[in-house]
C-alpha cells in the first residue's frame, strides 16, 4: 500500500460504505447511499482499485481485504496524514509528567511520535515501537511488557505481559480500534488485544480510543469492552448521524482533531 491509500474523504466514505454492506455494492447503490454521481463512484474506485483496496467487478466493487489490517508497516502507511493529526490532537491532552498506557496500535505509535517533545512521562506499553520512540529521552520512565515479541506488529500479549500491565495504574489509557460501529462499540480482529486494553482500561482514570474515520462503522467479532468504560474518542472527522448518536449515548466525548 502506498502513503495515499486514502488521499480523500470521498474515497473514505466509500471503504466505510463497502465495510458496512459487508463487502460489496454495485455502483449505483454506493451513489445513491453517499448522494453523488455514479461518474464520481467510478472515478474513486478506479483509485482505490490502483492502491489495492477494492477489486472493481462488473457493475461494482468489493473490498480486497475484509479479514486482516496487514502487518503493522501497511497499517503505518494507511491514512498517515490523519493519523498524525489525531496523535498531536492527543498528546496535547497528555501533561509533563503524566502516567499512560500506549497499546500496539499504528495510531498509537504515531501518538508516541508527537510525545517526543514531552517530558517526565511514566509509559506503560506492550509495543517495542512506542517503547522504541519514548525510552531513553526527558528523563521519561517506560516500562516494556516482556514476553515474545508478535512478528507482525512487536507486540507483547502473553499471560505474564498481562501480569505486568496489571501493576500499574495510570492517568491514561490510550488505545486502538479496528472498528466503531453503532451496534457493537469499539471492536477488534484479535482477542489477545482485546484481553490486554481491558487490564489497562481497568487501571487507567482517563481512557481514550484514538481512531481514524476510515473505522467509522467497520465491523469485527471482538468487543473492547463496554463502550460506556471509554471516555474520549479522538478521530479526524465527524462521525456520521447514526454512530454520532450512539457515540454520545455510551457517554463518550468525541474530540475532531484539527
Amino acid at each position: 500500500m502506498t502513503v495515499d491509500t486514502y488521499p480523500n474523504h470521498r474515497q473514505q466514505e466509500i471503504v466505510t460504505a463497502l465495510r458496512r454492506a459487508g463487502g460489496s455494492l454495485r455502483v449505483q447503490a454506493l451513489a445513491r447511499e453517499l448522494d453523488v454521481t455514479e461518474e464520481t463512484v467510478r472515478r474513486n474506485l478506479k483509485k482505490l482499485a490502483r492502491n489495492g483496496i477494492v477489486e472493481k467487478v462488473h457493475g461494482g466493487a468489493r473490498l480486497s481485504e475484509l479479514e486482516d489490517e496487514g502487518d503493522f508497516r501497511q497499517r503505518l502507511a494507511v491514512n498517515p496524514a490523519a493519523k498524525q493529526v489525531i496523535a498531536k490532537q492527543v498528546a496535547a491532552l497528555i501533561d509533563n509528567g503524566s502516567s499512560l498506557f500506549l497499546d500496539v496500535g499504528s495510531t498509537t505509535s504515531y501518538i508516541a511520535d508527537a510525545l517526543r517533545g514531552h517530558e517526565n512521562l511514566l509509559v506503560v506499553t506492550n509495543s517495542v515501537s512506542v517503547a522504541y520512540k519514548l525510552s531513553m529521552r526527558n528523563n521519561n520512565r517506560v516500562f516494556m511488557a516482556g514476553g515474545e515479541l508478535r512478528a507482525h506488529d512487536g507486540g507483547a500479549f502473553n499471560t505474564h505481559a498481562m501480569e505486568f500491565a496489571n501493576n500499574f495504574k495510570t492517568d491514561f489509557a490510550i488505545l486502538s480500534a479496528v472498528g466503531i460501529n453503532d451496534a457493537d462499540g469499539f471492536v477488534l480482529l484479535d482477542l489477545d488485544e482485546a484481553e490486554f486494553s481491558r487490564v489497562i482500561i481497568n487501571n487507567a482514570r482517563t481512557r481514550i480510543i484514538a481512531a481514524d474515520s476510515s473505522k467509522f462503522q467497520r465491523k469485527a467479532p471482538i468487543t473492547i469492552c463496554d463502550p460506556s468504560e471509554i471516555q474520549i474518542l479522538v478521530t479526524d472527522c465527524a462521525p456520521p448521524a447514526s454512530l454520532a448518536k450512539a457515540v454520545a449515548q455510551w457517554g463518550v466525548k468525541t474530540v475532531v482533531a484539527n
